[in-house]
């Protein structure tokens, strides 16, 4: 239904500009005209496919989400006619104003009609028309968690008609049924860990009879519900727990393929500032250009990282573990500002293109700092383990070079906060404030 009511006030604005500013009483009268309205038209499908403004199931609906994806298909869909119009270079005889007019027109016809059936809606459920009436069968902490849920999506609307307590006895069936009848039940929510298997397959067996519609609550309290997902054999259900990041195929793919665009890009573009660094790190200091060392990477398998050397070639002479910051006399004339601008991180995405690193990910430790991870924070550190570690990461950029254990400890924080919220997005907010690093020098 939104589909039509979105190509017909598309084709309605484009109807309404034409008299005004192409002087046509007629689309239909230009080929250059049906032309644009064609791709017009096929563009706001196209749009409608990427944005899934009106992909949604009951439980994910909000008007907020739902306006906002509209919004986005709405810009997306101005940006494809004006690179269509750009591309042809004005050949298909249509004037660029013409088509901004009639993107504003369609713009605010299409918001206010889709308040307006929002409104409508919203109206009519507070009516009690098409509201879903619904109990929850046990009570505890599930029960105030549905209560909850079906709170904050007001927009599905669901009433809540009351609890029900199952103590065991057959005839508390009976009792349930009336229940059902009298509160004239859509849904029943059946909260697992406060019923037995044969009360449950009575309710089951009851509702067969009923238009009440049985939902079945697994009890995850305590844990973080987006670990779960739901799949089915052929025969019985099963609950796959993801409990490591990066766990599904999917994300693998999509953090891979950036990986190795990304870094393909970096390479490339970056190839006139890598040769610069090459000299000014030869002319500074005698040694080799480059320096590398054992890392511990994903699953703890060791690794040699490449960078730019910014110490001198006896920094080992001095029995120092960590760094002590821009006063520390192994570091060259040139490390310093290599060091603060991160710039001598840049031969890392070769261990990228590698596979041995990503762009973003906890950084990689030497041994010594994961031995002392390993006794003081094991189950985190073991968890940062598990995905492959990277360039630039939140730790780095909010704590830098970690010179002693409570530094440590602190950016393993920031590296579980990552794991717990990862997003493509989040990736790429991280690479934004890394080039803010690189440009104002500000690295820790």
């Amino acid at each position: 239904m939104h589909l039509w009511m979105d190509i017909s006030l598309l084709n309605l604005s484009y109807a309404l500009s034409a008299p005004l500013l192409l002087g046509q009483d007629s689309l239909l009268n230009d080929l250059s005209s049906v032309n644009l309205l064609l791709y017009g038209n096929l563009f706001w499908v196209v749009c409608l496919y990427v944005a899934k403004p009106y992909v949604y199931t009951q439980t994910t609906y909000t008007s907020h989400r739902h306006l906002g994806k509209l919004v986005i298909a709405i810009v997306l869909h101005l940006l494809l006619m004006e690179t269509l119009l750009y591309s042809t270079n004005g050949t298909m005889g249509v004037r660029e104003n013409f088509v901004f007019i009639s993107f504003q027109l369609f713009s605010g016809l299409c918001i206010a009609a889709h308040l307006v059936t929002i409104l409508t809606v919203q109206y009519l459920q507070k009516a009690g028309f098409n509201r879903k009436r619904y109990a929850v069968v046990g009570k505890g902490d599930l029960t105030d968690l549905v209560n909850y849920y079906d709170h904050k999506h007001r927009d599905i609307g669901y009433q809540f008609c009351g609890t029900f307590e199952m103590s065991g006895q057959p005839p508390q069936i009976d009792h349930l049924e009336n229940f059902i009848e009298s509160q004239r039940l859509d849904y029943l929510y059946c909260c697992l860990a406060k019923m037995n298997r044969e009360q449950v397959q009575s309710v089951i067996k009851l509702a067969e009879r009923k238009k009440t519609q049985v939902c079945l609550i697994p009890d995850f309290m305590g844990f973080e519900v987006n670990k779960f997902n739901l799949e089915f054999d052929e025969t019985y259900p099963l609950i796959n727990v993801d409990p490591k990041p990066l766990s599904n195929i999917g994300e693998q793919i999509i953090k891979r393929g950036f990986d190795l665009s990304f870094s393909a890009i970096v390479m490339v573009l970056g190839f006139p500032v890598f040769l610069l660094i090459m000299l000014a790190v030869k002319l500074s200091s005698k040694g080799t250009i480059f320096f590398l060392q054992e890392r511990t990477g994903r699953w703890g398998k060791t690794f040699k990282i490449i960078k730019f050397r910014t110490m001198r070639m006896d920094a080992n002479e001095f029995g120092l573990q960590h760094s002590l910051g821009p006063k520390d006399p192994r570091i060259t004339p040139i490390g310093n500002l290599l060091r603060r601008s991160r710039l001598d991180e840049l031969p890392q995405f070769l261990n990228v293109l590698k596979g041995e690193m990503s762009v973003v990910g906890p950084r990689p430790l030497h041994k010594y700092d994961v031995d002392m991870l390993m006794q003081e924070a094991s189950h985190d550190f073991q968890k940062a383990l598990t995905i492959r570690p990277g360039i630039t990461s939140i730790g780095q950029i909010k704590v830098g070079y970690a010179t002693n254990m409570s530094e440590n400890l602190h950016r393993l924080k920031y590296d579980i906060l990552y794991l717990n919220t990862y997003s493509l997005t989040t990736d790429l907010y991280l690479i934004w404030l890394t080039i803010q690093v690189i440009l104002l020098g500000k690295g820790k």
